[in-house]
């Protein structure tokens, strides 16, 4: 079985989807997985890639997220681990029965949500991601109508889970989405 390459990733979120936020979304959680792969030390292709495949049957299956997964991706040769990491970001959530036990399946768990708001607030600053501060990033989620669809509850369990400190996967998810911006604005 190949590795799930980011290439590959695109070219099969393209065959289930075609609203341009998702593919947007898909870009943003792939930017800050491979910020957290380089975190743990691991492989930051393979961790974006996971990242920017995490809502494949979304658009197709809204009501029943993360419950198709397997089906679109073991026939294009995706490893059952790869999809286990996928079905587990929406454990408690989707009802997906994967819980997430490995550091990639525990980060994609935690900046999920975390990218919609730091993306909505990239949105509304001059300086788009650029010199974003975690500080003021806090205040942003500490307002819960800001960005009101990310829910806080995932993101703090997330980063609780990770053994890390909320800050720091701000940092991190600020940092992987600001290598990333031309492909978020």
């Amino acid at each position: 079985m190949e590795k799930l390459t980011l290439a590959k990733a695109k070219e099969i979120l393209a065959k289930h989807t075609t609203e341009q936020h998702l593919f947007t979304h898909a870009a943003a959680v792939s930017a800050a997985m491979e910020s957290m792969a380089e975190h743990f030390g691991a492989d930051k292709e393979h961790w974006a890639a996971i990242g920017y495949l995490h809502d494949v049957d979304f658009e197709k299956f809204p009501g029943e997220h993360c419950q198709h997964v397997r089906e679109l991706l073991e026939p294009e040769g995706i490893s059952a681990a790869d999809i286990d990491t996928i079905i587990s970001h929406g454990y408690g959530l989707t009802g997906a029965e994967i819980k997430p036990e490995t550091d990639c399946q525990k980060s994609l768990f935690a900046v999920d949500e975390l990218t919609g708001i730091v993306h909505a607030y990239s949105l509304m600053r001059p300086e788009k991601f650029e010199g974003m501060s975690v500080k003021s990033l806090k205040k942003k989620f500490k307002d819960k109508r800001f960005a009101a669809k990310c829910n806080r509850e995932v993101i703090t369990k997330g980063a609780e889970d990770l053994g890390m400190d909320l800050g720091i996967l701000m940092e991190l998810c600020i940092k992987g989405m600001t290598a990333h911006a031309d492909e978020l604005q």
